[in-house]
């Protein structure tokens, strides 16, 4: 293994377990062993296999809840299954309880297989380990196999996974309407997506973890991960500070290095995956579609972990593995202080203390330098050659190199507001009001009419995408509030003093980078010198 030089003692203690491995911590029992366990990691789960996995724990004896959180487009059932000890099976056994609620989703992009199987044999080692556990402090709510529908379309994974380094069948991004799930979270066009608001709000998980694979950059590290990247997420730098510690226990405990998500980028701003003359390493988006973003802003901690698709089923399935056991842990461990930072964030709301939210945001042009390790590639003698998950003509080396560089991993924003005290709706508008409960968001109804002070946004510019994104051409709009004397009758008011006050603002406000705006929901009613069919009001109606 090469080392450039000038590295620290620390960076050379990284790059040395580079290379780990880890074993599961619990031997599988012959009759539970999940498919890629059975075939040596030769293939993935099938929805069958899931489901059949699932019904073995129960035969078995596992002390856990089983259920459904809904129904996909093709007429699946999404299983999912509670675990603590002693045993709950309601939302409100688990808050009567005490303890820390820790949904964990597997299989949103279901060519992204690794955190489905890690998940199934997670639940097992818990289930039957006869000491102590983290069951013993926490509520865990799995999701093994969020997209259903999606894993069934198997298909060779050269196609569906082109830098994927196997299984040879896996199954596609998108579910069965087309939809990428992950892209979902504000608009909630999918079944999946309405099952897992729902599940959100009758839970109140406070910690929440969503399991991909990632792709492109040859980087050093067997997975990468992120906390909820808007600034306009409470515990966004919180949650960072406990995956640094993740990280720690990972490396130490397990044998596998992990690191902030990114990809490589050149010195002419594109991205890089084979390249070795990387300029910066940047993370991935802020806006709340992405499922982990749009979880920060509930107030809550939202993690994405992502494991390295260029290194072989066994191993992405292991890291996986060891990093929900070892965020599991942790967060358990820090049960009281989570739930302390959380309720602050609450309360900063409900008593309107948090008087701002960042409404867009954007990559800082600076960052800080840390070390960030790469693989070399090297070309092979035969052209045509091909390697599972590698370009053509390329191989990996397993060389892993340090270097320090610029790391892009959080947002600054750069649109902020005032929050009003609530956002006025019109009453008739029962699609928006079912859009809003969907959410979670509360709303009033008010008691008598009165005359309040009211403000409309009156549009100056619109800007529509050409290209369509998901079925939709997104909107940007820019413009001015103006005041308008309006009466409560038939309107409903969307109080910000609420915990889910700041969610409300990024889905209705119109400068919204993400919100019900950018994804065409107002278009009947936009126009440039119209005003915006929400109005927000100043005082307390």
């Amino acid at each position: 293994m090469r080392i450039t030089r000038g590295l620290s003692r620390a960076s050379c203690a990284l790059v040395a377990l580079l290379a780990s491995t880890s074993a599961c911590a619990t031997a599988a029992r012959p009759s539970l062993q999940t498919r890629p366990e059975r075939t040596s990691y030769r293939e993935t789960s099938h929805y069958a296999d899931v489901v059949a996995f699932l019904d073995s724990l129960r035969n078995a004896g596992a002390p856990y809840a089983f259920g459904n959180i809904g129904t996909t487009s093709e007429g699946r059932a999404i299983p999912y299954v509670v675990a603590s000890r002693p045993l709950v099976r309601t939302a409100a056994e688990a808050r009567a309880t005490g303890k820390l609620i820790v949904y964990v989703q597997a299989n949103i992009h279901a060519g992204e297989i690794e955190g489905k199987d890690a998940l199934l044999a997670l639940l097992r080692d818990l289930a039957f380990a006869r000491t102590p556990n983290v069951l013993d402090s926490i509520v865990l709510i799995a999701i093994p196999i969020y997209n259903a529908d999606g894993n069934e379309r198997f298909a060779p994974q050269a196609r569906q996974r082109t830098e994927q380094n196997g299984p040879e069948l896996v199954g596609q991004r998108p579910n069965a309407q087309g939809l990428d799930l992950n892209r979902d979270y504000v608009k909630t066009e999918a079944p999946e997506t309405r099952a897992s608001l729902a599940m959100f709000n009758a839970w109140d998980p406070d910690v929440f973890i969503d399991l991909h694979t990632t792709d492109g950059s040859f980087h050093g590290y067997a997975l990468t991960y992120a906390p909820s990247l808007n600034p306009a997420s409470p515990l966004g730098d919180y949650t960072r500070t406990l995956l640094r510690e993740v990280r720690a226990r990972v490396r130490s405990r397990e044998g596998f290095e992990i690191f902030d998500y990114g990809n490589f980028e050149d010195a002419f701003g594109n991205e890089v995956s084979t390249d070795t003359s990387h300029a910066a390493w940047l993370t991935y988006d802020h806006r709340p579609r992405f499922g982990t973003n749009y979880y920060g802003l509930r107030n809550r901690v939202g993690i994405l972990s992502e494991a390295f698709s260029h290194d072989p089923l066994e191993r992405r399935i292991k890291s996986t593995y060891a990093f929900v056991k070892q965020t599991l842990s942790l967060v358990a461990e820090r049960s009281a202080e989570l739930k302390a930072k959380e309720h602050d964030a609450d309360s900063d709301l409900t008593s309107r203390m948090r008087r701002e939210i960042a409404l867009r945001s954007a990559l800082p042009k600076t960052a800080q330098l840390a070390p960030v390790a790469f693989e070399i590639l090297a070309k092979t003698l035969d052209s045509s050659q091909t390697e599972p998950g590698v370009p053509r003509g390329m191989r990996r080396t397993g060389e892993i190199r340090v270097r320090p560089m610029p790391v892009f991993d959080r947002f600054v924003p750069t649109l902020t507001r005032s929050l009003p005290t609530a956002y006025v709706i019109n009453a008739t508008d029962t699609a928006l009001l079912a859009r809003l409960r969907m959410h979670g968001v509360r709303y009033l109804r008010p008691s008598a009419p009165s005359m309040v002070r009211v403000e409309h946004f009156v549009v100056d510019t619109l800007t529509r995408e050409a290209r369509a994104f998901q079925g939709h051409h997104e909107i940007r709009l820019a413009g001015h509030w103006e005041a308008a004397p309006a009466s409560t009758e038939s309107v409903i008011f969307v109080p910000t003093a609420d915990p889910l006050g700041g969610l409300a603002a990024y889905l209705l406000d119109p400068e919204s980078d993400d919100g019900f705006a950018t994804w065409n929901v107002f278009d009947a009613s936009l126009a440039v010198g119209r005003p915006y069919p929400v109005r927000r009001v100043r005082t307390d109606p």
